[in-house]
């Protein structure tokens, strides 16, 4: 890659967050509202910050004296995930893998639980996803990121671990190296102390490890040898927390900043200390060929180097040498790192920007022009993760349900009833979606099946599924490894829209015959109505593992419009304990701080409620944590005190009883 096109690219990724442009003010309850946490290594810049922008130093950070930390910290464990029969014959498990570097807000007044719109990158393609990275920082805000907690939440669920940011930009960027100096300093025992703080703070937030990224010119030998000690402590500190470093290909062994495109003497040290690399842009097919030859001599895997794959300006439509890191008639070279992914939403018209839009181009991003991971379209230039990558599931246990929320939407809905006409996003929320989207069985039309926000049984989104349906459809909906009782109940919550349809659960226990191929389904019918319904289906008798499950609709009279709100596999109704000690712990007018003690046993997130003077209830926002931040309350006519309650959801979507606080006007 030339050194005009490295310019753009730097600026494509810092420009957003460079103190030159113009801060994002600083919203009305500064004081209360909870942000991403990011902060330089030690020293701060000179003069003062901007608008809604803070500065702090990592060294003196303590998780005691953290006050969002209560709002950042993940609370979901990283699940375990298994790999189903391939969804077609090229997707290949055990090669390549595919890490995504997204920026999913900017530096500063970054909020820590979600906001009040529905536009906002909403990932949910995780199955193909090894590593994401939060990417972000500026010389004007903060160079090292923490991520938010419902990031973290929504990558856990599916299995992805989640690495923060740490980014030391170019000089011509803000970047000064007295901050590469701060973040390599060692104390009098010859120890490295950010490197034990990059520690803590990810086991207090929960997340995974670090992106180290130092991109600032003009060090030497010397200071290359630091920053190799303090990769060495930071991964061996890390390795005994369960976390991850992984090293970008910018600083050389002998301290300058030489972007290699390859894995070769002058970086190998680095990508030694660390547990992978990022291979920058500049790479070529041979560079990469070598790359792979040489971990495998260092006795590494040649997929723990991320060839660095550039979507940030043009998406599907980026010119990339696939055959060089995916060829299609041999074992793949490296891993995919995939830079800005985003892509997807940024590339729409900002002005009306709807989650539908997103997810139909997200779709086509992961997917391919098919849509359809079991079926690629040969001619499609862009050779889509699902080509080349098999999906991953973590449904492997009983309870499990899903009310196929995407973690943003333009209402919420609680049993089919609007509670909340506020758009929203919290990827927190989101549930375990379906890992390959969407494979459809038809000898006639394939319908079109997505996600759709104008109707939910709960949360903000359904799938909806439409078309002609001139012959019987099979949906796969989720791959499992769910393991049998005999009280194994499955649970589908549906509804019919437009035209007649017959429905019918596919249950399978057994592997496709070949990649791509149906499910061997034993089918259930159930009930077709035009409103909401849950059928109820006893799986008695069907062997010791469901692996599939899918739908089969067949269309007496069409065009047929039919919506899944939810699904749930479970051996016995199972409701969690309340929570309590609710709290508020900060209030300024109408902006609140609350906390509460997490309910005992299993609880899947907790919902906030107003309970109106006429004794309706009004969604005001969930999460995952045992803290919550609820802004613009106003008092309503003749009211003396807001009234919250707070209730514990478990994973079949059942809530406690509720506990309750009050908010006098």
């Amino acid at each position: 890659m030339n050194p005009t096109r490295r310019t753009v690219l730097i600026a494509g990724a810092t420009a957003a967050l460079l103190p030159s442009l113009p801060a994002q003010a600083a919203p009305k309850a500064a004081a209360l509202q909870p942000y991403a946490s990011y902060w330089y290594p030690d020293s701060l810049p000179s003069g003062t910050p901007g608008p809604g922008i803070t500065w702090r130093g990592l060294k003196s950070w303590r998780p005691a004296d953290d006050p969002d930390l209560a709002f950042n910290a993940s609370s979901v464990p990283l699940a375990p995930r298994f790999t189903p029969h391939p969804a077609n014959t090229t997707a290949r498990a055990g090669q390549a893998r595919i890490q995504s570097l997204v920026s999913f807000g900017p530096t500063a007044s970054n909020p820590s639980q979600g906001s009040a719109t529905a536009d906002h990158y909403a990932l949910t393609h995780w199955a193909y996803i090894d590593e994401l990275v939060f990417w972000g920082g500026s010389s004007g805000e903060g160079l090292i990121l923490a991520p938010n907690a419902p990031i973290v939440d929504a990558a856990h669920r599916h299995g992805v671990p989640v690495l923060g940011n740490v980014f030391l930009p170019p000089v011509a960027y803000g970047g000064q190296l007295r901050w590469t100096r701060d973040l390599v300093q060692k104390d009098a025992a010859g120890r490295y102390p950010l490197a034990e703080r990059l520690v803590a703070v990810a086991a207090a937030y929960g997340f995974d490890g670090w992106f180290v990224n130092a991109e600032t010119g003009g060090g030497d030998a010397a200071l290359g040898a630091d920053m190799l000690g303090f990769l060495r402590e930071l991964k061996s500190l890390a390795r005994a927390q369960g976390q991850r470093v992984t090293w970008y290909d910018s600083m050389t062994v002998n301290g300058t900043v030489s972007w290699q495109g390859a894995l070769d003497a002058q970086n190998e040290a680095f990508f030694q200390a660390a547990d992978d690399m990022f291979v920058d842009f500049r790479w070529t097919a041979s560079s990469l060929s070598s790359s792979g030859r040489r971990a495998e001599q260092l006795g590494r895997s040649r997929y723990e180097l991320w060839a660095g794959v550039d979507v940030e300006a043009n998406g599907w439509n980026s010119s990339v040498r696939w055959d060089a890191i995916v060829p299609t008639d041999k074992a793949h070279v490296t891993s995919v790192g995939l830079y800005r992914p985003e892509w997807t939403r940024n590339h729409l018209p900002a002005d009306g920007r709807a989650p539908g839009d997103f997810h139909a181009a997200d779709d086509r991003f992961w997917t391919g022009r098919s849509l359809d991971p079991s079926a690629p379209d040969g001619t499609d230039s862009w050779r889509a993760p699902s080509v080349s990558v098999a999906d991953r599931s973590t449904v492997t246990s009983v309870p499990f349900a899903s009310v196929f929320n995407t973690g943003h939407g333009l209402r919420w809905y609680e049993a089919g009833e609007v509670t909340s006409d506020a758009p929203w996003n919290h990827l927190g929320l989101q549930d375990r979606l379906p890992s390959r989207r969407w494979v459809v069985h038809t000898e006639g039309r394939r319908p079109a099946v997505n996600f759709d926000f104008a109707d939910a049984w709960c949360g903000g989104s359904s799938v909806l599924v439409d078309g002609e349906l001139d012959e019987p459809v099979v949906v796969d909906v989720y791959a499992t490894r769910l393991p049998l009782g005999v009280d194994t109940v499955v649970e589908l919550t549906h509804r019919v829209d437009a035209g007649r349809v017959n429905v019918e659960l596919g249950v399978a226990t057994a592997e496709p015959s070949t990649p791509g191929a149906t499910p061997p389904y034993t089918f259930f019918p159930v009930d077709s109505v035009h409103t909401w319904q849950t059928s109820t289906v006893r799986l008695t008798g069907l062997g010791a593992t469901v692996r599939a499950l899918g739908v089969r609709l067949t269309a007496t009279d069409g065009p047929v419009s039919w919506r899944l709100g939810g699904i749930a596999v479970r051996n016995e109704p199972v409701t969690p304990a309340a929570p309590s000690g609710l709290r508020i712990t900060a209030a300024t007018d109408g902006d609140l701080r609350l906390a509460w003690n997490a309910s005992p046993g299993a609880v899947r997130h907790y919902t906030l409620h107003r309970v109106l003077p006429d004794g309706t209830r009004r969604f005001l926002g969930g999460t995952c944590q045992h803290a919550y931040f609820v802004a613009g309350l106003r008092p309503e006519q003749g009211e003396t005190a807001a009234r919250l309650e707070l209730r514990a959801v478990g994973e079949l979507y059942t809530a406690s009883a509720p506990v309750t606080v009050t908010h006098p006007w």
